[in-house]
């Protein structure tokens, strides 16, 4: 499996909506991030679609190297 662009070396604060749908970036091409835009078309990668459960501010993952995804786990520290 190839590794993903990474689209940023530190995590995205976002306030998500209860019971709003998510389509977070896996691949790192997306020009929307940490949104998805579609940028995956072609290859291997496909996006975290998500339902929020609660209305909460998250940190989402921006350099997709997470073992949590879409959440931030820290990962970027050690790029």
């Amino acid at each position: 499996m190839s590794k993903a662009k990474i689209a940023g070396k530190a995590p995205r604060i976002e306030q998500l909506e209860e019971g709003k749908t998510y389509a977070w970036c896996s691949c790192g091409n997306s020009e929307n991030q940490p949104w998805c835009n579609g940028s995956h078309k072609g290859s291997e990668f496909i996006p975290k679609v998500f339902k929020e459960e609660e209305s909460k501010t998250v940190a989402l993952c921006m350099c997709k190297q997470t073992k949590n995804p879409p959440y931030c786990d820290g990962s970027h520290a050690n790029l």
